[in-house]
């Protein structure tokens, strides 16, 4: 419909295309009902979405929508004049329908801005002012159809849950609201964007790929001991595929194939099931590429529908265009980031919070599940538990160092129970040790003078140490012993599009027969595919020295075992819980020198580690509880925001997808293009940067560093802050 009329509108578009506020209540009410997470969920997004936008029926609102249009005049913000509020009159009509349709009033307040604090919530609602929206929104009279009740509807709901649950079930109803309101909004404004939504691709086209996939691989794989292991491994996980939902771990050794294995998995039981999707939670975005790239290859034509989420934006500089841009998790396969995945369960920001009713009826394999911090794992296993238990999902814990998160583990808030898929009798542990650790015979520290001469002397090495600055100093040292510019290095101070660049090369030398030294941080140590001789790693916890074992006699290669050598390094590992898994990995070893790297260790080592750690550190269950869902979402962070924001560094290739951000505005693609090309450093350097205008901004949202600044980036180490007037020592802790 084009032209204006007087009946009320939703949107309007610059060139005065109509949506009709009636169609846009009750389509909203519709898709927020097909998004309920739960049947008994469903009558109330169905309420949510046709009340969600009365304030809009304000005749002073629609005055303005004719006056100034387009998308972003119907978003509201923070602290917004009340002309522009339309939230709160749906608010205070709900619980004028009825008060016990709180949970569908706090959604409705928060479908722009953000779910708030319950004391928030109920300040907003019974502010005088706040009460006048719903008086001028009634006396242009409310749509008849629109003031009834479902006759059917259960107004007790939300009181009969244990009050995580309920605030779980709200985080669900708000979820659909907000997804639904983005996506009607989005057809109206954007039809060919919502086209590029429709997935064509289904979970049975993606299974019979693999299926052709890994009996392609298999066949032309040659017959050894770690091949053989491999197939076992994944016919014994296909075959408890059917079984029934709940939660399961996935102990393969590294390089036994959990990669494919587990997605194979994730595929099969989805089916079997009913389940929708599967997602696949990784920690590092270091390696989200690299496991992505395996699926749609494993995938072929298929693999379109693989949908990889990582974000580097900022997101206190999200705009309008990017929360279009951004996904609402609508297919079969996810693969995203621990953080990405995790933080949706407790956000509270609409961008966030809308895909969470997508997670409902999935299988989630959580990719080295080691790497979970203690601090949250109270609430982490609350919200998995609740996923498992009311949502219809399956957890996969997927590892080599299998973490104790069962309650037969000694830890009460962990899983009821835990489901290997693996049979012990498989051994595969003990058919697929290709290593042998070294430890230090002392804890006298090794001088990176003394360590880079015994690297020197190795043709196949990697050294794992604690920290970035470690790494250029070490690295430098073995370039001055074996020529210049032939050691390589790998730290989080180099963009991924580097870091691929010298994975490439670590291939390409290895093909050529020639010798290859890598200093990397631990960034190496999960899932990135590298194999050498020889290991040395700064004594560390025991998962992590397991898991940089892993880089060792990967494919099993060598006449006999790998070497992991323990050194004791001159610098400690970071503060908190790497020193604290230091700590209870040197205690094992007093009791047990032989110590090696069994799954019956790493319980040991776990169960102590989370003994020693509070789980639950920032008290997040009591606000949890208290429905404080602002002070929630800051506390839950598996990565903290403060430290962190992300820079575009001057690599090659990064400046024409600059220009095009610049010319054409923010998208999905193009923000993901430029990920590649990113470095996360502490946000008050990156800060000073641009206060100096060293670091300028490109369509609000991203940071780059002036192109005349390319001696900051060196080829080898990636980022050198001092390079530009900047030398901060911080950048250089983490990994």
């Amino acid at each position: 419909m084009s032209g204006l009329t007087e009946e009320p509108l939703a949107h309007v578009t610059r060139d005065r295309r109509v949506h009709l506020l009636y169609d846009h209540l009750t389509e909203v009410g519709r898709l927020a009902a097909l998004f309920a997470a739960r049947e008994d969920m469903r009558l109330f997004c169905e309420l949510a979405g046709r009340w969600h936008d009365l304030g809009k029926l304000r005749r002073i609102f629609q005055r303005f929508i004719r006056k100034e249009n387009g998308f972003e005049f119907h978003l509201e913000v923070e602290g917004c004049s009340s002309e522009r509020d339309h939230s709160t009159a749906g608010a205070l009509w709900a619980l004028r329908m009825d008060p016990r349709l709180w949970p569908v009033a706090m959604a409705i307040v928060g479908h722009h801005g953000g779910l708030r604090n319950a004391e928030d919530f109920s300040d907003r609602v019974e502010r005088k002012e706040k009460q006048k929206l719903l008086d001028e929104a009634l006396s242009a009279g409310v749509f008849e159809d629109l003031r009834e009740l479902p006759p059917s509807l259960d107004l007790g709901v939300a009181e009969k849950l244990s009050l995580h649950r309920r605030e779980f079930w709200i985080r669900m109803l708000f979820s659909a609201l907000c997804d639904a309101d983005f996506l009607d909004t989005e057809l109206f404004f954007n039809i060919a964007r919502a086209a590029d939504r429709r997935t064509r691709v289904n979970l049975e086209q993606l299974s019979a790929a693999l299926r052709v996939f890994l009996d392609s691989k298999q066949r032309g794989a040659p017959d050894t001991e770690v091949n053989r292991v491999r197939r076992e491994v994944l016919s014994a996980v296909l075959a408890a595929a059917p079984g029934s939902p709940g939660v399961f771990s996935l102990t393969v050794p590294t390089g036994g194939g959990k990669t494919l294995t587990s997605m194979a998995f994730g595929l099969e039981h989805a089916l079997a099931r009913g389940l929708r999707r599967v997602i696949v939670a990784i920690p590092y975005t270091s390696i989200i590429e690299q496991s992505a790239a395996v699926y749609r290859q494993a995938f072929g034509e298929s693999g379109s529908a693989v949908i990889e989420h990582h974000s580097s934006v900022d997101p206190e500089k999200e705009t309008a265009l990017n929360r279009v841009a951004s996904e609402n998790w609508d297919a079969p396969v996810i693969v995203t980031t621990t953080v990405q995945l995790l933080e949706s369960l407790f956000a509270c920001r609409t961008s966030t919070c809308r895909k969470l009713h997508n997670i409902a009826g999935s299988v989630i394999v959580l990719d080295e599940a080691q790497t979970l911090p203690p601090a949250l794992l109270t609430t982490i296993l609350d919200g998995l538990r609740t996923l498992v238990e009311d949502y219809g999902c399956s957890v996969v814990i997927c590892t080599a160092t299998q973490p104790a998160l069962g309650q037969r583990d000694g830890f009460p808030e962990g899983f009821p129970s835990i489901r290997e898929l693996v049979p012990t009798e498989l051994c595969a542990f003990e058919r697929l040790r290709r290593v042998r650790v070294r430890w230090p015979k002392s804890r006298k520290p090794m001088p990176y003078e003394e360590l880079a001469d015994e690297v020197a002397r190795e043709r196949d090495v990697l050294a794992v140490v604690h920290s970035r600055d470690d790494a250029r100093k070490l690295c430098a040292l073995v370039d001055a012993r074996v020529g210049r510019g032939t050691t390589l290095h790998l730290s989080a101070l180099m963009c991924p599009e580097h870091r691929s660049r010298i994975l490439a090369e670590i291939q390409a030398r290895k093909r050529r027969g020639e010798s290859v030294r890598l200093v990397a941080t631990q960034l190496v140590e999960a899932g990135v595919d590298v194999d050498f001789a020889v290991v040395y790693r700064s004594m560390a916890g025991l998962d992590s020295l397991a898991q940089a074992g892993g880089r060792c006699n990967r494919e099993g290669l060598l006449e006999g075992l790998g070497e992991l050598r323990v050194y004791e390094a001159p610098t400690p590992p970071p503060r908190g819980v790497p020193q604290m898994a230091l700590s209870v990995t040197r205690t094992l070893l007093a009791q047990d020198p032989a110590l090696d790297l069994s799954p019956d260790n790493f319980r040991r080592f776990f169960e102590r580690l989370y003994a020693n750690a509070s789980r639950d550190g920032k008290g997040i269950q009591d606000l949890r509880a208290a429905l404080r869902f602002k002070e929630v979402a800051k506390k839950f962070q598996l990565v903290e925001d403060e430290w962190s924001a992300p820079v575009v560094v001057p690599y090659e290739g990064c400046e024409p997808l600059l220009e095009e951000l610049r010319r054409l505005g923010p998208t999905r693609e193009r923000l993901r293009a430029l990920q590649r090309f990113t470095v996360t450093v502490p946000r008050k350097l990156r800060d000073a940067w641009v206060a100096r205008e060293m670091a300028l901004l490109a369509a609000d949202t991203v940071v780059y560093l002036r192109p005349e600044c390319g001696s900051a980036y060196d080829k080898t180490y990636g980022l050198v802050p001092a390079q530009v007037g900047i030398d901060d020592p911080t950048l250089l802790i983490r990994g």
